[in-house]
Formats: C-alpha cells, sequence, structure tokens
C-alpha cells in the first residue's frame, strides 16, 4: 500500500514570455496565471558527463535547458498552476468580499456613535498574503485574506459577531466557522465555493488605507499581540518579494518545493514539518543566494544546501542590514527567520523525530538531483509519494469523529492543534522515532462522520506502549482549552499489512491540496478496516523496518 496521492491533470492556456514564446509570462506585482520564464543563464556546476567524457558549455547549457523544460510541464501536467478562468474567479471573490467590510465597517462605525467628522472617512480595507500573496497557489488552494480594521472595530462583538452574521446571510459564503482560540484568531468560510481565511488586525487609526503600509510605524504603533502576529503574514510576503532578483522564477521554484514537501509528506507546520511560510524562505534564500541559475539548477543547489544546513545556524534573507545577535537558547533544529521582522522566526513545531525526517528528505533530493545531467535522469524518482506502509510495520492510527459535519471541523481543528504534544509523548515513550503523516483520510465502514490520521512508528529502546494511558492523557489535554461539543477520539495501533494496498487521500481532486479542511474529503476516500494489535499496545519486535506482508 502506497499513501499516495493521485495527481489531477490540468491545463492552461500559454502566453508569450519573454525570451521564450512557449512558456507563460508573468508580471511582478500582478497574480500569475502562468508558469516563470525560462533563464537562460545557468550556472556550471561541473562540465563533465557523468560517464567521464567531458563536454562543451554549449551542450550544457542545452541539456540544463531541456532538465529545466521538462520540470515545467511535469509542474503542467501536475495543475499546479490555475487557469485563467480561475484566476478571475479568485479576483471578483476578492473584489466582492472587500465591498462587503467596507459595507460592514460603515456599519460599525454607525453603531458606535461616532462623530460625524469620522463617519464619512471611516473604512477598513482587506490584503490577500500566504501562497496566493505570493503567486504560488493552484486550484485547491485556500485564500489567505487579513481584514485590517481600525481602531473603533473590535474583534470579539464587531468582527465575530456582526461581521458574521452579514457573511452567514450571503447566498455566496458557506461552511463558515469563527475560530477564536487559535494563535491567530479567524473565520474560515467558502466564497462561491472559494475557500478563504479571514484573520483580524485593529490599527489604532479611524480610517485605514486601501492598500495601507504595514511597515510604516504610524499604522504599526501601539497594536496589540494578537494583530501584530495577524499582520506578521502580511510583512514577511512582501519582505520575500521586495528581496527577490527574479520573482517569476522563485515562485516555480517554491510551487516544485511545495509539491516535493507534499509527496514525501513533509507539508504540515501543526505535525511538525513545514508550512507555507518556512518552504517560502527557503526557496527565496537559494534564489537570492544564485540569482542567474536556472529552475533545474536551482533546485538542485536547494538540495544541495539544506541536506548539509550547518543547524542550528539560522537562515536568513539577506536585505543588506546587519543583524543583532541571536541568542542560542531561541534556535530550534531548523530556524527561520521571519522575513519583516528582525528578531522574530517562524513559528515551527518541529520535533527530534521530524526534524530526522526532514534532513533525510533533503539528502535524498541531493543524491538525486546532483548527477541531473545523467541520460537516466526523471524528475518523477524525485516527486515519489512517501512510502509509509513499506517503511513502517506499525502505525498509530488516529480516529476521530463527531456526530455532525460543522462539529467535526472544530473537533479536528482542535485534536490537530495539540498534535505536537502527542508526538513528543511518543519519541519519549517509544525512545525512538514516529513519522507523523500529514494527510487526512476517512474510514467509509463508520457511520458517523470523521478523519483518520495515520502515523509511523519506529520503536528505539521500547516496543511497549499503553496507548489506552496515552490517549486519556491526550483526551485531557484537549479538553483543557476545548470549548464546543467534544467528539469522539480513539487512538490504536495497527500493522500497515492491514490496511489497503491503495489508499486515498481524503482529499483526491489535487496532489497539490492542502488538507486543511475536513470539509474536502472525497466519497471516494480510502476504505479500511485498522485493527487493534495485542489491545492496541504491542509494537512487535520488527522495529517498523517493513510492513508484514504488505
Amino acid at each position: 500500500m502506497e499513501f499516495g496521492e493521485p495527481a489531477n491533470q490540468h491545463s492552461i492556456d500559454l502566453g508569450v514570455g519573454a525570451g521564450n514564446p512557449a512558456v507563460p509570462r508573468v508580471i511582478p506585482g500582478l497574480q500569475p496565471i502562468g508558469l516563470a520564464t525560462i533563464n537562460l543563464a545557468p550556472v556550471l556546476p561541473q562540465l563533465v558527463a557523468p560517464l567521464g567524457f567531458g563536454f562543451s558549455p554549449d551542450m550544457f547549457i542545452r541539456m540544463e535547458m531541456e532538465r529545466s523544460l521538462s520540470l515545467y510541464q511535469m509542474m503542467i501536467n501536475e495543475g499546479l498552476v490555475p487557469s485563467p478562468e480561475e484566476e478571475i474567479r479568485r479576483r471578483n471573490a476578492i473584489h466582492k468580499l472587500k465591498k462587503i467590510v467596507m459595507e460592514w465597517i460603515k456599519r460599525v462605525a454607525y453603531r458606535h456613535q461616532l462623530p460625524k467628522r469620522y463617519l464619512r472617512s471611516a473604512s477598513a480595507t482587506i490584503l490577500t498574503y500566504g501562497s496566493y500573496g505570493l503567486g504560488v497557489h493552484n486550484s485547491e488552494s485556500d485564500i489567505d485574506v487579513l481584514c485590517v480594521v481600525p481602531c473603533f472595530a473590535n474583534m470579539v462583538e464587531d468582527f465575530f459577531v456582526v461581521l458574521y452574521n452579514i457573511l452567514a446571510s450571503r447566498p455566496e459564503i458557506s461552511e463558515i466557522q469563527c475560530i477564536k482560540d487559535a494563535k491567530v484568531p479567524l473565520m474560515r468560510f467558502k466564497f462561491d465555493g472559494i475557500p478563504i481565511d479571514l484573520p483580524y488586525a485593529q490599527l489604532k487609526v479611524v480610517s485605514i488605507p486601501e492598500n495601507v503600509d504595514v511597515f510604516n510605524p504610524f499604522f504599526m504603533r501601539n497594536i496589540d499581540e494578537s494583530s501584530w502576529r495577524s499582520l506578521s503574514g502580511i510583512r514577511a510576503n512582501r519582505s520575500i518579494m521586495y528581496l527577490l532578483p527574479n520573482i517569476e522564477l522563485f515562485q516555480s521554484l517554491l510551487r516544485c518545493i511545495k509539491l516535493w514537501a507534499k509527496r514525501r509528506g513533509l507539508y504540515g507546520n501543526l505535525v511538525g514539518f513545514f508550512g507555507g511560510i518556512h518552504l517560502a524562505v527557503l526557496s527565496a534564500f537559494i534564489c537570492q543566494k544564485h540569482p542567474t541559475a536556472s529552475l533545474s539548477t536551482l533546485v538542485s543547489i536547494f538540495f544541495k544546501t539544506f541536506a548539509f544546513w550547518p543547524c542550528p545556524t539560522p537562515v536568513v534573507l539577506h536585505d543588506g542590514l546587519t543583524r543583532p545577535f541571536i541568542p542560542s537558547e531561541k534556535l530550534g533544529f531548523l530556524p527561520i527567520q521571519l522575513p519583516g521582522s528582525e528578531c522574530d522566526f517562524c513559528h515551527s513545531n518541529i520535533t527530534r523525530s521530524t526534524f530526522q525526517k526532514i534532513r533525510t528528505e533533503f539528502l535524498r533530493g541531493h543524491v538525486l538531483t546532483k548527477d541531473m545531467l545523467s541520460p537516466a535522469f526523471d524528475w518523477t524518482i524525485l516527486f515519489e509519494p512517501f512510502p509509509y506502509s513499506k517503511k513502517y510495520g506499525r502505525l498509530l492510527k488516529i480516529y476521530l469523529s463527531a456526530s455532525d459535519k460543522d462539529g467535526l471541523g472544530n473537533w479536528v481543528g482542535c485534536v490537530k492543534s495539540r498534535f505536537r504534544w502527542l508526538l513528543v509523548k511518543l519519541e519519549e515513550l517509544l525512545q525512538g522515532f514516529c513519522d507523523p503523516n500529514p494527510t487526512e483520510y476517512i474510514d467509509i465502514d463508520e457511520s458517523e462522520v470523521n478523519v483518520v490520521f495515520y502515523w509511523g512508528l519506529q520503536p528505539g529502546r521500547n516496543n511497549f506502549i499503553d496507548i489506552e494511558s496515552v490517549e486519556d492523557e491526550f483526551m485531557k489535554n484537549i479538553s483543557n482549552i476545548y470549548q464546543g461539543s467534544t467528539g469522539r477520539m480513539k487512538l490504536s495501533i495497527v500493522r500497515s499489512s492491514q490496511l489497503l494496498k491503495k489508499a486515498e487521500y481524503s482529499n483526491s481532486s489535487s496532489c497539490c491540496s492542502g488538507y486543511r479542511s475536513w470539509k474536502e474529503i472525497s466519497a471516494k476516500a480510502v476504505k479500511h478496516k485498522g485493527q487493534q494489535i495485542d489491545g492496541g499496545r504491542y509494537l512487535g519486535a520488527n522495529n517498523g523496518n517493513g510492513a508484514e506482508g504488505a
């Protein structure tokens, strides 16, 4: 069984790119609808063929260009770029949402009985960031939109009640949720079918310019911690775009790296791996250091650089400023400085186990791409799905369910926010390795709505886990912060051989989807019957190396 992700084929209309008529042109400052232009001035890492025969620089450039072209074509085949029609649909949704926010803030101004001289000028705005703001989204991506409000609009009543009711009453809005207890409080909904995350930030002014300068100290003064965290995403996005020598090439590199991370089970900040901002900074770092390299060369350099990165040295984008001393106690396994901030790091949940896997996958990527001029080189090998069932003989099954879909969405979100606690606990008990698969599945043999996770287990000195005790302790940890109706959770240990040979992702519509919402679960998702082994406690003597009977 492979916990692989079926690719969904998409095509796009190719426009005219600079220097190459077969490549779409992406204009900086606009949302791209195509791939980057191909840079034909490659870095020459070696001029010796794999078999020992020398060749000319012209031959190298031609072969390297062919590798880049094949990578661009793979990106198109994998549906990494949305169609022009999809782009128009997203822009229209953002435009409509902005109008709703403007109407809402006028209503709030009247509600708070502002003086007449302020009523006319009172305004709010929305700012896009995340993958959409960087221009690396796909047709399945959500849109991160920050609602920036003036000083008189509060979060508790005006945002989470008044604006919520306005949105909930609109026919374009569906599946709306309020997530109030997150580090960055937000509303999550679909606008004309497009998933949108809408956090809140308040500035100490009465009127918010449409394109407010989030680096201007006038607007940033005296804001609260929650608003500062919300604005950090905007600041990071804009800093990255400002510091890049070639935005289009960065977008293509980041698309490739995100696909690789998702295929290899490395994309999921809540389970100790990378989030979008981490991969964006790592990709921008490589593009900044090698401004003349082509796409295929950048991919190779990316893996070579981070396979041998001297951790815990932080990854920092160069902006020409002298950096302050960074105390060692702030540094984690792979610290990444948050762009737009001299002292803040990208929030990370990386643990000992997940860092080990990240380093292993970086090394694998380096081995596969260091000889890309070899005749046998194939990009598809780099992007092969991680074979969980072949790697691990035992897996932890995390079964979550609730009485209805809305309750399940809130329940799963809360449990995932505490996954790092569970991961660290398993590492301590096993004295070994735990590999949390970020993918969400469903068990269609169960009548209640549910989500299932599978984590690979590789015991060290201890083969025994009292999983019932772990479940009880984990449930208490969650109950301390969860305010809604508690769903059901069941932890058990299963043999990988008990699962189907071919399991599908819960969101089978695209290989690039970011499994952030249970609502994306497909009715065609995995069918399995995971049974407990020895009461769900004993892991067996094979230490998880290989799946019995798989």
